[in-house]
């Protein structure tokens, strides 16, 4: 495996040279029309999904694709806000996925005593093993990515700044379950 320096290197001689242009606009030009909060999951990567070139979107990843309740102050939420009132993006997806460990960790009750600021964070999600002890544990690892992204759109839709965006046209709020093994993705809307 390469190291990053090394894809550095080849995004120099390579990349971006192919698109200077852009990179050029770049430099002086922030304006993503959507913000993608998706799992910090390495194998899915919003620009490629979404066939989005650089600048167009604005990313959040964390585990398990969660965001905060509305109210809490880090760095989720100030992004959220950074994307709403600087940034004026007019969609926002929240992008669960196919064989997602933290949602896999919370279907099937693993034990994370050993990864206790994972279990902290992923307590958030409202996820209980409980809710899917009736169906295989393929279907309540889908099931619960499924509740997740139903979860942290309603945790977004509480956001002020969300729904009045929402209510006047401005932004558009949209779950996706991207399917890692055929590309698909699964339209969630709000509730």
């Amino acid at each position: 495996m390469r190291t990053l320096e090394d894809g550095h290197r080849l995004f120099e001689k390579t990349t971006f040279p192919a698109d200077r242009a852009r990179y050029t606009e770049l430099a002086t030009l922030h304006r993503p029309s959507a913000l993608f909060i998706g799992c910090s999951d390495a194998r899915v990567i919003p620009e490629a999904i979404t066939s989005s070139r650089p600048g167009e979107l604005f990313v959040i990843r964390t585990a398990g694709n969660l965001v905060p309740a509305h109210g809490t102050v880090d760095g989720i939420t100030a992004s959220i806000e950074y994307a709403l009132e600087v940034l004026d993006v007019g969609e926002i997806v929240v992008c669960g996925h196919s064989a997602c460990g933290a949602m896999t960790s919370l279907a099937l009750g693993h034990d994370l005593s050993m990864l206790p600021a994972v279990a902290g964070w992923l307590a958030a999600a409202g996820i209980l093993p409980a809710q899917f002890d009736t169906v295989s544990d393929q279907e309540a690892v889908a099931n619960a990515v499924h509740a997740n992204v139903v979860n942290q759109l309603a945790n977004l839709a509480a956001y002020p700044a969300v729904r009045a965006r929402i209510l006047a046209g401005q932004l558009e709020l949209t779950g996706w379950i991207h399917d890692i093994s055929t590309g698909h993705v699964d339209i969630v809307r709000p509730s």
